[in-house]
């Protein structure tokens, strides 16, 4: 008997003898539940794609660290010497930037070239990753490498040749412009924006075009945190004699990725509400049982059921339908999260669409990942929403006086 209300609020919960009302708004607050946390689930884990691919990917291809010289007198030698001597620091490579515009026939687009050294930057790129060693070490024979979407809209392919426009002043204070012509050898594609206006060339032939034969312009570090690189960037530059600055990646793209964290929790906030609508259909569907049942609870009443016991049955049953939208939830939110990049994918070759493109958005593919800690958290606060909904229905319940729910029965 001291179990008797987990196995009356059991039994209610699977009951199919009820008012039809009754059943339909149970069977909508369950819904409500599977669908509030199946779309929490989804929303999380693409959230947690874009924040894995731009740890993984874009702050992998851009600077972490960057060292620049603004004085006249440069010693390169003795900056890496002295940089070398922080703890946190890697690796590095030297570099050189500048804004030229790139043209195939008719068709010019306006680039920021860098200048590498292939055999150094692969220290502090995943380059790499995305491009083979061959096309690297074809860079000094006259060769450049673009992002994929940069060369798709010159219609370029691999092989074929373009020329590059570097504008300079003089010193007659003219405007000089200097031409050089490239075959290009590689072919970049990462799915970021990085690829809509990346042009790596040979770091000796980037110094030949800006007339600073040999020249450093800068240094690319590679660090071993990549979230403490403005605190490794200050310590440097504290450390650097006048003449030299430096720059972390927080500078330039810290905003977009302060964008997809604050977006992943106004989104979850958001998604909460539509699991709260669901708690408060668990309210009303149990309202509607305590009314349906007070004939019930009037006989429980009269054989000794005491008010915790009475309270525990509804509990019992919210519980459950809680449960039950929650189980149904999590299940179609995993299922969802596993296959969502593949079926986008999918769709954009079914229908030849792109539904995210890098000119607008950091990638342009929709990724995925699921975290254990998200999957419990949001199954977690969906129960206790559903636990705290089952009190004032239980209350409710207690409140039924059994001389006047047995009045007319």
């Amino acid at each position: 008997m001291k179990t008797y209300p987990l196995f009356v609020g059991l039994r209610y919960a699977g009951a199919r003898h009820r008012s039809q009302l009754v059943s339909f708004i149970s069977m909508i607050s369950v819904l409500g539940m599977a669908i509030g946390v199946a779309l929490l689930i989804v929303v999380l884990s693409v959230m947690n794609g874009f924040d894995q691919e731009m740890r993984q990917r874009i702050l992998g291809l851009v600077p972490q660290v960057t060292v620049t010289a603004y004085g006249e007198e440069q010693d390169w030698p003795a900056i890496r010497e002295l940089i070398s001597q922080h703890q946190d620091v890697q690796s590095m490579a030297p570099y050189i930037q500048f804004n030229a515009m790139l043209m195939r026939g008719t068709d010019v687009e306006t680039i920021l070239v860098y200048g590498i050294d292939p055999s150094q930057e692969v220290s502090v790129s995943i380059i790499e990753q995305f491009i083979t060693d061959r096309a690297l070490q074809q860079l000094d024979g006259g060769g450049i490498i673009l992002g994929a979407a940069l060369a798709n809209r010159l219609g370029l392919q691999t092989g074929d040749s373009t020329t590059l426009m570097v504008i300079e002043d003089s010193a007659s204070g003219r405007i000089k412009p200097s031409y050089a012509r490239y075959k290009l050898v590689g072919i970049v594609d990462t799915g970021t924006e990085i690829d809509q206006g990346l042009a790596l060339i040979d770091f000796h032939q980037a110094a030949e075009l800006m007339a600073a034969k040999g020249a450093v312009q800068g240094l690319r570090l590679s660090v071993n945190d990549t979230f403490e690189a403005a605190r490794i960037a200050w310590e440097l530059e504290q450390s650097l004699p006048y003449g030299y600055s430096t720059r972390d990646w927080t500078r330039t793209h810290g905003n977009l990725y302060s964008a997809i964290q604050l977006s992943k929790q106004l989104v979850a906030m958001m998604l909460l509400t539509i699991i709260a609508v669901a708690a408060f259909n668990v309210v009303s569907a149990l309202v509607m049982i305590v009314t349906d049942k007070q004939g019930d609870i009037a006989i429980l009443r009269s054989l000794g059921a005491s008010s915790g016991g009475i309270m525990s049955i509804f509990v019992i049953q919210g519980t459950m339908i809680g449960v039950m939208g929650t189980s149904l939830g999590a299940i179609i939110g995993v299922g969802l999260s596993l296959v969502v990049t593949d079926t986008v994918n999918l769709l954009e070759q079914l229908f030849h669409v792109q539904f995210l493109n890098s000119d607008v958005y950091p990638i342009n593919y929709l990724p995925s990942d699921l975290h254990m800690d998200d999957l419990l958290l949001v199954c977690g606060t969906a129960l206790a929403m559903s636990l705290v909904a089952t009190i004032y229905p239980a209350w409710r319940a207690v409140r039924v006086q059994p001389a006047d729910a047995l009045r007319y029965q």
